[in-house]
C-alpha cells in the first residue's frame, strides 16, 4: 500500500503557544484516518499542514507526486442575498458532465441542483461540499468535521457514505471527527491529537475491552465505534475516565 501522505515530527507554535509537538502520521492508498480530540488539540491545524495550507515550526510534510486532494473544510460561508443555486456552486470546478452526473448521483444530491445554496439543510450542505470535492477526481479526501451542523441519524448517513465513497473510488480519508465518543467502525486508524498524539488505533479492537463497556455498554449502534487507547501516561481531556465531548471549533482556527 502506497503512501499519499506522510507527517512526520511536526511542531506547530503561534504566539508562544504549543498548538502541535512532534506528531507523526501516515495515510497510505485506500486508507481511512480519523482524527479526533478535545477541542483546542490541533486537529484543524494537523490538516492544514497536511494540505500545506500551514507550514509547521518543525518536521516535514510530504505529499505524493501530482496528489490530487478533494477538501471539504469545517465552514463554507455563502452571502445569504446571492441566488446562487447548487448547480452553479458546483459548475465553478470545471469537470466532464459525466463526471458531474454521477458525483451528484452517488452523493444524492440531483434533488438539490435547483435549489439555493443559503435554503440548504446543515446535512444537505455538507453533501453538496462532498460533491464538489469529489469532482477533483481525488486520491485523497480530507474531511474537516464533515458532520458538523447534522443530528444523529444523518451524521451515521453520512459516514456510510463517507466510506462507500471510499471504497467506490479507490481513495484514501483523511478525517475530523467532532466527537469523541462516535467514530466510524470502517476506519482504519484513529488518532486522538492533545497537542501531541496521546493515543491511536483500530476501532475494531476495542469492542470487548474492558474501558469501552464500563463507558458505554453493550448498546452501541453497529456503524460506529470507539477508538483504541494505547498509552499508560494521563492527559487533562484524554484519559480513560473523562472522556470529553469535542466542540465544534479547535481553538487555533481563532489564533
Amino acid at each position: 500500500m502506497g503512501a499519499l501522505l506522510t507527517l512526520k515530527n511536526i511542531s506547530l507554535t503561534h504566539q508562544g503557544r504549543n498548538i502541535l509537538h512532534d506528531v507523526s502520521i501516515d495515510v497510505g492508498q485506500g486508507q481511512i484516518v480519523t482524527l479526533i480530540g478535545p477541542s483546542g488539540a490541533g486537529k484543524t491545524s494537523l490538516v492544514r499542514i497536511a494540505l500545506g495550507l500551514l507550514k509547521p515550526s518543525a518536521g516535514e510534510s510530504w505529499r505524493a507526486p501530482k496528489l490530487r486532494i478533494g477538501y471539504v473544510p469545517q465552514k463554507v460561508v455563502i452571502n445569504q442575498l446571492m441566488p446562487l443555486s447548487v448547480h452553479r456552486f458546483l459548475e465553478t470546478t470545471a469537470c466532464e458532465e459525466s463526471l458531474f452526473t454521477d458525483t451528484v448521483r452517488q452523493v444524492g444530491i440531483t434533488h438539490l441542483l435547483s435549489q439555493r445554496m443559503n435554503n440548504l439543510s446543515g446535512g444537505e450542505m455538507q453533501r453538496v461540499l462532498l460533491a464538489k470535492a469529489l469532482l477533483n477526481k481525488p486520491q485523497l479526501l480530507v474531511l474537516d468535521e464533515p458532520v458538523q451542523g447534522v443530528d444523529v441519524t444523518g451524521q451515521a448517513e453520512l459516514y456510510q457514505l463517507i466510506q462507500d465513497l471510499s471504497r467506490d473510488l479507490h481513495c484514501a480519508v483523511l478525517m475530523v471527527s467532532h466527537d469523541l465518543h462516535l467514530v466510524m467502525s470502517a476506519t482504519d486508524t484513529v488518532v486522538c491529537l492533545n497537542t501531541h498524539i496521546c493515543c491511536h488505533g483500530h476501532p475494531e479492537s476495542v469492542s470487548a475491552h474492558p474501558a469501552y463497556l464500563e463507558l458505554f455498554g453493550k448498546n452501541i449502534e453497529p456503524s460506529l465505534a470507539l477508538y483504541t487507547h494505547h498509552h499508560n501516561h494521563v492527559h487533562d481531556g484524554c484519559d480513560h475516565d473523562h472522556l470529553p465531548k469535542i466542540e465544534d471549533t479547535d481553538v487555533e482556527d481563532k489564533a
